[in-house]
């Protein structure tokens, strides 16, 4: 059985950082792309999107966990998100382990460091 990994992706202010506190700034341009977004992360069969959202006052992130085989898929995925490929967000990724939830790594958090040192 093959590990799978996990991820985190948070979105990082584009050239108009106005639509993370501006409803009224969106565009139906701007709209179109988020429906796209939303559909590409409710399809995604693999790599496998855990958890998507975005907080609701503006200031705190919004972000993407999922489950990849290797940090290059991960990455691949997030470059084709259409926040993304729009321009309209751009997306920074950090490897990320789910330490408590529904999906959890496999690997208790007091043993993962040593597991990780191993495999380096």
């Amino acid at each position: 059985m093959t590990t799978r990994l996990q991820f985190l992706y948070t979105f990082t202010p584009g050239p108009r950082p106005e639509l993370a506190t501006d409803p009224s700034a969106w565009s139906p341009a701007d709209e179109e792309i988020a429906e796209s977004h939303f559909t590409y992360l409710e399809g995604a069969a693999s790599p496998t999107v855990l958890l998507a959202g975005r907080s609701q006052d503006g200031v705190g992130p919004a972000i993407v966990i999922l489950e990849a085989a290797s940090e290059q898929e991960a990455r691949d995925f997030m470059e084709k998100d259409p926040f993304i490929i729009s321009g309209l967000f751009g997306a920074d990724l950090h490897p990320f382990r789910i330490a408590l939830g529904s999906h959890q790594s496999p690997v208790p958090s007091h043993q993962s460091e040593q597991i990780d040192n191993q495999e380096s």
